[in-house]
């Protein structure tokens, strides 16, 4: 018997697109690399490199790669759908989309509860022993923060059937359709003033972008009548990228394609055009590499070491800032250097620091990794189905979901003890209130899709 990645690497059917996954491995990984050469931590707090040193802002146009995260999600939700749909041929479309929604939501909430869970459990211990001021106080707001990327792809997940709906209906208009809101945002935001409108690009923006995925998924983003294979991405590409420069050198968008501390317009909370434009451009470079990435796929360690990465990215992604976090630490408590950022010293350290954290990241996967594999099903277990108004409860779960994560995301792991809250769409919301609202939801979820014994 050979290892389960072995195993899992050599079953893999011929007709598997790879190159899906290492894009879904690839990206999650420059975001983590992204965000340990970002942090600037001093004696004093937690700066951004970005901030420090402007001229390397350029940088983010290639390390801002959430857009290629969402577009692979919309890749492999029309796939998912497609192929519950073929397999429940007589199920109603409410009990389709309740088995759909608790399919996703497990794999992706296992890890990222137990994660919560663990985290809040320490909070509270370290703020019952008076504890929570300087970087532990600055870790406790901030390991939570990429919890934002987990509510915004809940919200992919439990739109996938009405969005995939569409796409069959219009195709490329479905997306631009989408698009054409998100620039109607943009246009009511700066131009007309409207208060609050820009908070719908969290929708219309990430949406247009998973809906791109929806076209690769039929085939759509390749050859067109008269065109060669490779001219569509060239031309979505370049269109992205001559676009997003105009607008963030003619209009009101940050050259940042990140989130900047002190920024009085963000590129990313709220999305933008821009970074709609970003991500066109990103896909249509990745679609460009398509064919020498799968010639390198088609070798059985390259492949391994996909599978063996994609069997743990979620659980890397949650622990990373804890590691960087972690590291900087040790690093404080034992009184080793810490040179002020930028300068040469700390450039000098960065390497040792980065390999630090991906060893610390690493253990922290040995220990959690269990959490991301599918629960098996049970032998004993009798076959059940959704039943009538399953779809109904499972997406009223999925929407508390959204809520609570979002909500956990913006108001962190500080001041438990005082109640600390945050404002989401108008509603002050606690930490221990989202977890609750996240639980609540995933139990909805859960019940829904299992639906009721099939005697």
């Amino acid at each position: 018997m050979g290892s389960p990645v072995r195993v899992l690497a050599e079953a893999t059917p011929a007709t598997r697109d790879r190159y899906v996954d290492l894009l879904r491995v690839a990206s999650l990984g420059v975001v983590v690399l992204g965000h340990w050469m970002m942090a600037a931590v001093t004696p004093d707090g937690v700066g951004n490199l970005l901030a420090v040193v402007p001229a390397l802002q350029p940088l983010t146009w290639l390390l801002q790669v959430m857009p290629v995260f969402f577009f692979v999600g919309g890749f492999s939700h029309a796939l998912s759908y497609r192929s519950l749909l073929r397999k429940r041929p007589e199920g109603s479309a409410d009990s389709v989309y309740a088995a759909f929604l608790r399919a996703r939501l497990q794999r992706l909430l296992r890890p990222t509860m137990v994660f919560v869970l663990v985290w809040g459990a320490a909070a509270l211990l370290i703020q019952l022993l008076g504890g929570g001021g300087g970087l532990t106080g600055v870790t406790l707001r901030l390991v939570t923060q990429p919890l934002w990327f987990i509510g915004i792809y809940l919200a992919m997940v439990a739109f996938t059937p009405p969005l995939l709906r569409l796409h069959e209906r219009y195709g490329w208009g479905a997306f631009a359709g989408l698009a054409g809101a998100a620039a109607a945002v943009d246009l009511l935001r700066f131009a007309a003033g409207v208060p609050y409108v820009e908070f719908l690009n969290f929708a219309f923006v990430w949406l247009a972008v998973h809906q791109l995925g929806f076209l690769r998924a039929d085939g759509r983003l390749g050859a067109g009548p008269g065109l060669r294979p490779l001219r569509r991405p060239a031309l979505l590409a370049g269109a992205g990228l001559v676009t997003a420069v105009a607008l963030v050198a003619f209009g009101p968008y940050p050259l940042s394609m990140v989130g900047m501390p002190g920024e009085k317009v963000s590129n990313m909370a709220p999305p933008t055009l821009a970074l709609l434009c970003h991500g066109l451009w990103l896909v249509g470079a990745v679609e460009l590499l398509r064919a020498p990435a799968a010639r390198l796929l088609a070798r059985p360690r390259a492949w391994r070491t996909v599978v063996a990465a994609n069997g743990v990215a979620m659980t890397a992604f949650l622990w990373h800032l804890t590691a960087m976090l972690g590291v900087y630490g040790a690093m404080l408590a034992l009184d080793a250097p810490l040179p002020d950022p930028a300068t040469a010293g700390w450039w000098a350290q960065t390497p040792l620091r980065l390999a630090a954290a991906a060893v610390l990241t690493a253990g922290l996967v040995a220990a959690f990794r269990t959490f991301e594999r599918p629960a098996p099903p049970s032998a004993t277990a009798p076959a059940t189905t959704p039943g009538t108004g399953s779809g109904p409860l499972a997406a009223l779960g999925a929407t508390l979901c959204l809520l609570g994560v979002l909500g956990l995301s913006m108001v962190g792991l500080a001041g438990l003890l005082e109640g600390r809250t945050a404002l989401l769409i108008a509603v002050p919301v606690s930490a221990p209130a989202a977890v609750a609202m996240t639980l609540c939801g995933w139990l909805l979820v859960e019940r829904a899709g299992r639906g009721r014994a099939v005697r």
